[in-house]
């Protein structure tokens, strides 16, 4: 293996991979070849081995197919994400195939070959390893290979580069024609390593598992250094004709441009969006051919999958800095995106095609700014980029070199719309409540705010942590991210007093997500002390916090909410003693009382764009929070006549139910008041204080 920088380098550890076994081997090899997106992006491609292994009645040795099964992903998979299959019935299959125009029913017998019960679904490419006459096979989606299978000089590039080491194959939908095939090309022509498929990807195959892994490795460092040569000193994209706007430019770009997009798309389901500014992408975006390569779409099925038949560039120039003007034109150009896949659907659909899916793009190129994507969820959004990102790297190669040739059109319908896709479409789980909802939460380094923000990503919700802890504020991001991933949360530190800092979070937000469905304004101090003790700065430090800091990031929420023009939800966590007065806090409970009123302005003028606001009063809320953590404590504690330990049990034994209210217990109140099963509330108020008379609402 070669070792300069860009060149893929062996990482099989001879001394690890000795005690495996040869499915051990199938999972470590699979594992090498999906940590490099050089190699194959998310999900795409496959591996596979023919083992010998004790048939389960018989005891007889039985030669079985391990493969990748359905839906799976090479870089990540683990042992249950293999199909195995017996190889006997699969050649047994060849009988029952009665030709092309009906070989996505073969897919229908291959669970009657599964071997040992085996619960995972075989996929659509099982034919395709099975067939070919070696022990191991790869089938990946490398960048510098599809470069070449999407040239129109595709076959003859492949003989050029590779000589008869690898073959070629014209484009063939995957399936089990594809896969009588290769098994023809392997016998044609025993000697050949591997084959590339057009527009679609490379095979190589051995009967050893690590020289199988290094032959793949092999074959795309020479097509990457065939481009190296070819590419040098040319201009990619036939050359920029804009500049990048500044890393911070970019961003407020973006931050205007999301939440009117998500607002626009997200008509079916809401939709979360994507930004990816690397050099990678800014140099495509600021091409002079970006438009006409943009408009032929990609080429590899797996890219199409997730990137539509073509993005949408949007009209920002970046020497104008023209964002009021696209803005104001986005609507009909996004309309006219829609027309124009309307117009794909119609030309291509077949009597028994599927209806008409989403018609919006779900990627957005912007000149001088970068990429957008959306999808359903976060990380949908993140890989559609990715898949983009990968046919960047296609079109660099091939229009240096060749021309480049994007899937034709009724391929790609007959790929999108593949009933047999359209199958795994329908056995997908129901969304969860919250899915592709975004929720900021102030105050989210507290128990409350970790609490409510853990309920959210509970029920599909990405969130955004806002407090101005820092140190507990990344304390809580991983607790988080460890149980939900890194996708779906993130942080920044914001005081709620700084008009900037809160307008700030907001911009993140929307660049991070797409825009922000749910506020749940929790920040919060207390203090304690006699009206005569209260000093002007401690009156104010609560007005500040409690009064002006929930309208400042209001305000921020209504203006994102209103350019998404998707409704919303606003939840202000207030407290008892906003409604019920209590000795020595005269100032918290003032404030409080004020947050309570500003929620019902806040309903009032939120109603006609859909924006719900609720609150919800916790009482004595000990375990967690961290404004137990300080005076506060020791202020209540004097003011009952007792103790630390003695407080919680003194608030338990108050209430009327006499049980303590945990942070959990404002969480479920504030995801009710979230989510669809309070769609028809607004200006209420839900109390979790296990019963105080004094703060009934009537």
């Amino acid at each position: 293996m070669t070792t300069e920088a860009n060149r893929l380098v062996s990482q099989w550890d001879e001394a690890k991979a000795a005690s495996m076994s040869e499915p051990e081997k199938l999972l470590y090899r699979s594992n090498l070849l999906g940590s490099d997106k050089r190699v194959t992006n998310y999900g795409g491609g496959n591996t596979s081995a023919k083992v010998f292994q004790a048939d389960p009645l018989s005891g007889d040795d039985a030669e079985v197919l391990w493969v990748k099964g359905s839906g799976g992903d090479v870089g990540s998979i683990k042992m249950d994400g293999f199909s195995t299959l017996y190889m006997d019935k699969l050649r047994a299959l060849k009988g029952k195939y009665r030709g092309v125009a009906f070989e996505d029913e073969m897919v229908g017998y291959l669970p009657h070959c599964t071997f040992n019960l085996n619960p995972r679904a075989a996929s659509i490419d099982t034919p395709l390893h099975a067939y070919v006459p070696k022990a191991h096979v790869d089938h990946m989606h490398p960048d510098a290979i599809i470069a070449i299978a999407a040239s129109e000089d595709s076959k003859a590039m492949t003989q050029e580069i590779f000589g008869d080491d690898i073959g070629w194959l014209p484009w063939k939908k995957p399936g089990y024609e594809l896969g009588l095939w290769l098994e023809k090309f392997c016998l044609d022509n025993p000697d050949a390593k591997g084959v590339v498929l057009e527009s679609h990807g490379l095979f190589t195959w051995d009967d050893d598992a690590k020289t199988c892994y290094e032959l793949t490795l092999d074959i795309i460092n020479k097509a990457i250094s065939y481009f190296d040569a070819k590419t040098a000193g040319v201009p990619a994209f036939g050359g920029a004709i804009h500049e990048s706007l500044g890393s911070t430019e970019r961003r407020d770009i973006a931050a205007k441009l999301m939440p009117a997009i998500r607002g626009f798309v997200s008509g079916q389901q809401p939709m979360v969006g994507n930004f990816v500014d690397s050099d990678t992408v800014l140099e495509f975006v600021n091409a002079k051919d970006m438009p006409a390569l943009a408009a032929l779409g990609t080429s590899c099925p797996d890219h199409f999958l997730r990137t539509k038949i073509c993005p949408l560039v949007v009209n920002f120039d970046p020497d104008k800095n023209n964002i009021d003007a696209v803005l104001k034109g986005l609507e009909a150009q996004i309309a006219t995106y829609r027309e124009g896949y309307a117009a794909y659907y119609e030309r291509c659909k077949h009597e028994d095609s599927p209806a008409l899916r989403d018609p919006n793009a779900v990627v957005y190129l912007i000149p001088g700014v970068g990429m957008i994507t959306f999808a359903k969820d976060r990380a949908t959004a993140r890989i559609s980029g990715e898949f983009y990102v990968n046919a960047i790297n296609v079109m660099r190669g091939a229009a240096a070199v060749s021309k480049y040739c994007g899937l034709p059109e009724q391929e790609a319908f007959d790929i999108e719309y593949w009933l047999l896709e359209e199958a795994k479409l329908q056995r997908m789980p129901k969304p969860k409540s919250l899915a592709g909802q975004v929720a900021l939460v102030t105050g989210g380094a507290g128990g409350i705010g970790a609490a409510t923000a853990e309920r959210y990503l509970s029920e599909g919700a990405c969130v955004m942590l806002a407090d101005i802890n820092e140190k507990s504020l990344a304390a809580t991001y991983d607790n988080l991210t460890s149980r939900y991933g890194a996708d779906v949360v993130r942080t920044v530190v914001m005081n709620v007093t700084d008009e900037d800092a809160v307008a700030a979070a907001y911009a993140d937000t929307s660049v991070e997500f797409g825009g922000v469905d749910i506020l749940v304004s929790n920040a919060g101090i207390a203090s304690s002390a006699p009206v005569e003790d209260t000093t002007l700065d401690l009156w104010n430090k609560n007005m500040d916090i409690l009064s002006t800091g929930y309208f400042l990031v209001s305000r921020e929420a209504f203006k994102v909410m209103r350019v998404q023009n998707m409704g919303g939800s606003i939840v202000f966590v207030a407290s008892k003693n906003g409604l019920a007065a209590s000795p020595n806090a005269s100032a918290y409970c003032t404030a409080k009382a004020s947050e309570i009123h500003l929620a019902r302005c806040l309903a009032l003028e939120g109603a006609e764009a859909g924006i719900r606001v609720n609150v919800v009063n916790p009482d004595a809320v000990l375990r967690g929070s961290k404004i137990w953590e300080g005076e506060w404590l020791d202020q209540r504690a004097d003011t009952y006549g007792t103790d630390k330990e003695g407080l919680e049990e003194m608030y338990r034994n108050r209430s009327m139910l006499k049980r303590s209210v945990l942070p959990e217990d404002i969480a479920e109140a504030a995801y009710f008041f979230a989510s669809d099963k309070s769609a028809k509330s607004t200006g209420n108020i839900i109390n979790v204080d296990a019963g105080n008379v004094q703060a009934f609402t009537r």
